[in-house]
């Protein structure tokens, strides 16, 4: 072998020692080239393509075929099946031998009919062990099966990883052979890496870098093939180096195993299956082989679909949890949506491994809500750990260990890895920027590494945890130690005197595009939300009013599961393949098929039985009181409008009454039209837009002057590289307004109940939007119904209300709640939120008057100065090249207010325009009834439901919305034997009945608390 002479320059020494591990130079003895040393072919490899997924027992009855390596299948999303025929030679005893498998597919070996190794060459993983030492008695003759799937770790995409996928791409294995792997080479090739790695980041003034370095250089010299025992010498030197132990005042590192897997993002929910199944039996292999091995995994919904797919993998699984290595562990859902995520979670890990979680583990989202610390406190969870707040793109958050703080003040112990990522490799790099990064340096001493392949599953290595057993406790790297979620948040809790506090959201400053992408599935999502808050609120009365109807608890769990699932996070943000949007839309639309049949039976239920149903009646599902003007539909007659009265959480019959003041509208001289109903007037422009909206009691204007309300506005949207993703500041200086006009305003209802115009502009050459404006008897703002034909590339529409108002902050729902932001841009972390989201309303108020903008189902606002702005429509191309073209309706509404928009009712009327009243039969003579109420406006019934254990027990859900300390007096008509407190997992807190009085049901809140109650039905 050729010796260079040990050079006093540093650099000459490191690129010897990299030039000796790579497989380009010193090819007499590199490394990399010795791994594996004989190979042998295999008997036979067949093959099958299948264009769907199927379970193993069918793929192994079917016709294989010879395939030659190299050969092409395809295309993307099928799956090729082989069947590997194979004899080691005898003359390999005592070797390690393997199946070498290389191909650009996601794989899984099958053996005697269970799945044993995932193979996955971008997730380090092209072998299979078939005997760590071959012994003669060992099966020498073996059969196995490997389906492969034809996408990569990250789907099929074109060029690009999150482009659209290429649906004709092919896909082929390029090796598949037996191979015996040289161990000692193995680890040799990590002991250099881990030493060179120190060499690097540990910096020129580190002793330890340099000792390092010459460790490595000493290695390098008596590394000698001709030599058996060479590598194991110089592996000595190598544990020399890496067992010089760390003194007591060491950063201590918890490295966790982890395998973040998207449940759908670019491939669709299927494929996750796959990946879970891949991903975790790899997983259940290395703890086989590494008791020390920690893996944390979160999601209860992947957890099913492994059960449900490949129970004996699960029963492994279950095996381990028991042991302890197998650890099982937003901005746009509804705050009642949230709670089901945990409630279906920690009941799912209670039932099937006898626990609660006391962590949330969320790497991966897009922001966080300031109501989760609250949240999270009611469903037994007290620590949280995150990392995508790393990704801010202008500001730095200050903090990696620190107190959240939530909106009612409840708080949760909070870390984000200072590594900056959930899917490390137990690199030294790593381990030293976990220390570097680390912004709570003396208040916290311990932090988090997540390692493993991730987003598109993988998981750990054996190489990981080679690399992190060799500096576990070595001098000049932090101490590493395997851990649980439990260990680490224990430790940091007992040094946590020290810690800062954040108080409110979470904010990312990063993918605020994704309030608006994907339009449809932010209709459905609203829009289911809604639906099952109605079945369950109906079914709930329907209990009390008919004691033969049946409660649909396992539909309705099946329907919520669905809805949950689409809230995953690159699903509702619309960050997914068009694969993934065709499932979710399906998901809706199976949901209110469903949901839409369950809410008429449960409505029937809550009219006169036996008597003749000639008559509509409405539900309001609320808890106030409606007036509103509501649409009849009788067979098939023309529609006809009807004024109704219906009380809090109650049933009244449609009957004919008119509004204290009617509406009128009036075509004027120059062409524009004015309406009003007491309430409002408004002056609407020939092109749609508002010339005034004047608020007639108190005699105020609303709109700004010389400028216009209902304006829509174009701009240029192409993000830096996350397309579906982002939308960049610099595009607020490409604004466009939307000027031609199609088709004037036009008259449709001339007064009365209902006041409306429709008109068309058009926005392009291919994408028009056509409006109706409608104010109706008693209502407090216009509506804006939306029909929108979109045909655009990367383009964002939106619209502009310029409003008379001047204020520093505007105010945004959220759930449970609302919070404010700036509407200026002092400093950078102002004008990092030049787009925000927000739930049903925003507001922007003065002193004693304001002006509030709702919606039906949009997410993504912007108010700067005194301009609202609610985003309607985006036009990215990546990952789905057909994101949001089509047909869109929408509404949105504009409401100003006296006083504040608490006292002016503005939650409730988003409320209401977003749960619609429910019209269905009865009999002409029913009387209105109400079965719940509360006597304070700040206070919302949000949830009546059955409780999950019990059917003679209902579960309701209140809290304040004002922000106010409150008392208010829960009251119903229903028959109760007593009331409990409970949390938001359902659990009675039996020190703390409900007192019953013959009023109802006393309850004092502080701002933005939310109280849950067991009723328990006489």
């Amino acid at each position: 072998m050729y010796h260079q002479p040990v050079f006093k320059n540093r650099r000459t020494l490191l690129e010897r020692a990299e030039k000796f591990i790579s497989e380009i130079y010193f090819t007499d003895c590199n490394l990399r080239g010795r791994l594996y040393g004989n190979s042998y072919p295999l008997e036979s490899l067949t093959s099958f393509v299948s264009s769907k997924r199927i379970p193993f027992a069918e793929a192994a009855s079917q016709n294989f075929t010879p395939y030659e390596i190299g050969d092409t299948f395809g295309p993307t999303w099928c799956t090729c099946w082989f069947k590997v025929t194979l004899r080691i030679p005898e003359s390999w005893s005592g070797k390690e031998v393997h199946l070498l498998w290389e191909s650009d597919g996601e794989a899984m070996v099958w053996r005697d009919e269970q799945p044993v190794q995932g193979l996955t060459k971008e997730g380090e993983k092209t072998s299979y062990i078939l005997s760590e030492c071959l012994k003669d008695e060992d099966p020498h003759s073996v059969t196995l099966y490997v389906e492969m799937a034809c996408n990569g770790l990250f789907g099929a995409g074109q060029g690009s990883m999150i482009a659209a996928p290429d649906p004709n791409r092919k896909y082929s294995v390029q090796k598949a052979e037996l191979v015996v792997l040289n161990r000692d080479v193995q680890e040799t090739l990590t002991d250099f890496e881990m030493l060179v790695d120190i060499v690097k980041h540990l910096g020129d003034g580190e002793q330890r870098g340099y000792q390092a370095l010459f460790t490595v250089n000493e290695m390098v010299n008596l590394c000698d093939p001709a030599e058996p025992n060479s590598f194991s010498k110089a592996r000595g030197l190598a544990q020399r180096f890496f067992t010089q132990r760390n003194g007591h005042s060491q950063h201590t590192v918890h490295a966790m195993g982890h395998c973040h897997i998207d449940s759908a993002w670019l491939w669709p929910y299927e494929e996750t299956i796959r990946k879970c199944g891949r991903s975790w039996v790899t997983v259940i292999r290395l703890m086989e082989k590494n008791p020390e091995f920690v893996f944390t995994c979160s999601q209860a919904q992947q957890f099913q679909w492994v059960k449900s797919w490949y129970p004996g993998l699960y029963t492994q699984i279950q095996q381990y949890v028991k042991k302890g290595q197998f650890i099982p562990d937003g901005n746009l859902p509804s705050g009642e949506s949230m709670v089901r995520q945990f409630l279906e979670g920690q009941r799912f890990f209670h039932q099937e491994f006898g626990i609660h979680c006391k962590e949330f583990w969320l790497p991966d989202t897009f922001g966080y809500s300031a109501q989760l610390p609250q949240i999270m406190q009611g469903c037994g969870i007290s620590r949280f750990l995150t990392q995508k707040l790393s990704w801010n793109l202008v500001n730095v958050f200050p903090h990696h260990t620190f107190f959240w703080e939530g909106l009612d003040g409840s708080q949760v112990l909070t870390h984000f890895p200072p590594g900056n990522s959930y899917e490390m490799k137990g690199k030294v790099e790593e381990l030293v920027n976990t220390v570097k990064n680390n912004k709570d340096k003396g208040r916290a001493n311990h932090s988090a590494a997540l390692f493993g392949f991730g987003d598109g599953g993988g998981g750990p290595t054996q190489l990981m945890l080679d690399r992190l057993k060799r500096v576990q406790d070595t001098d000049g790297l932090p101490k590493v130690q395997m851990s649980t979620p439990d260990k680490l948040f224990s430790q940091l809790l007992v040094d946590s005197a020290l810690l800062c506090t954040w108080s409110g959201e979470l904010f990312l400053e990063l993918h605020n595009g994704t309030y608006t992408t994907q339009a449809q599935i932010k209709r459905g999502n609203r829009q289911c939300e809604a639906l099952l808050h109605d079945i369950e609120v109906a079914s709930s009365l329907a209990l009390w009013q008919d004691k033969a109807f049946q409660y649909p608890r396992e539909q309705l769990q099946e329907l919520w599961r669905l809805l949950l699932l689409n809230q995953f996070h690159d699903v509702i943000p619309g960050s997914c393949i068009e694969m993934v949007v065709e499932d979710a839309l399906g998901y809706y639309r199976d949901i209110r098929s469903v949901g839409s049949g369950l809410l008429r039976d449960a409505c029937r239920r809550l009219g006169s039985e036996g008597q003749k149903c000639d008559s509509s009646a409405v539900f309001n599902s609320l808890p106030w009181e409606r007036n509103e003007v509501v649409q009849l539909q009788d067979g098939d007659r023309e529609p006809s409008l009807a004024f109704v009265k219906v009380p809090s959480v109650g049933v009244a019959v449609v009957k004919d009454t008119q509004p204290s003041i009617p509406v009128s509208v009036k075509v004027q001289a120059d062409g524009t039209v004015l309406m009003e109903n007491g309430i409002l007037k408004t002056i609407i422009n020939k092109n749609g837009s508002l010339a005034s909206l004047f608020l007639m009691e108190e005699n105020r204007e609303a709109i700004s002057d010389g400028c216009h309300g209902n304006q829509f506005v174009m701009f240029d949207d192409v993000p830096l590289y996350w397309d579906a993703w982002d939308v960049m500041d610099y595009h607020l200086q490409t604004r466009k307004p939307v000027l031609e006009v199609v088709a004037p305003v036009e008259v449709v209802s001339s007064g009365g109940l209902r006041g409306s115009v429709r008109f068309t502009l058009r926005i392009s050459e291919k994408s028009t939007v056509t409006q109706e404006l409608v104010l109706d008897a008693m209502c407090p703002y216009v509506r804006f119904n939306t029909q929108v034909e979109w045909a655009e590339s990367h383009k964002f529409l939106k619209v502009e209300f310029p409003v008379r108002v001047r204020s520093p902050n505007a105010t945004y729902e959220i759930q449970f709640g609302h919070l404010q932001r700036p509407t200026h841009r002092n400093t950078s972390w102002d004008w990092a939120r030049f787009e925000v989201w927000g739930h049903k309303w925003a507001d922007l108020s003065e002193h004693n008057f304001g002006v509030s903008l709702l919606n039906d189902c949009k997410y993504g606002y912007s108010i700067h100065k005194n301009v609202m702005t609610l985003s309607l429509l985006r036009a990215p191309k990546a990952p789905d090249a057909n994101a949001d073209m089509g047909t869109h309706l929408f509404t949105y509404a504009i409401m100003p207010h006296a006083g504040s928009f608490q006292a002016a009712g503005i939650i409730q009327s988003a409320y209401n325009l977003n749960f619609p009243l429910r019209l269905f039969k009865t009999a002409s003579d029913a009387a209105p009834w109400s079965a719940f109420s509360v006597d304070a406006s700040a206070v919302v019934l949000e949830t009546i439901k059955q409780a999950e254990d019990s059917r003679g027990t209902l579960l309701v859900r209140l809290y304040d919305s004002h922000g106010s300390s409150v008392t208010t007096m829960l009251r119903t008509a229903l028959p109760l034997r007593e009331a409990w407190h409970c949390d938001l997992l359902e659990r009675p807190d039996h020190t703390q009945p409900a007192q019953l009085t013959s009023e109802g049901i006393t309850l004092n809140f502080s701002p933005y608390q939310i109280r849950s109650l067991l009723l328990v039905l006489k």
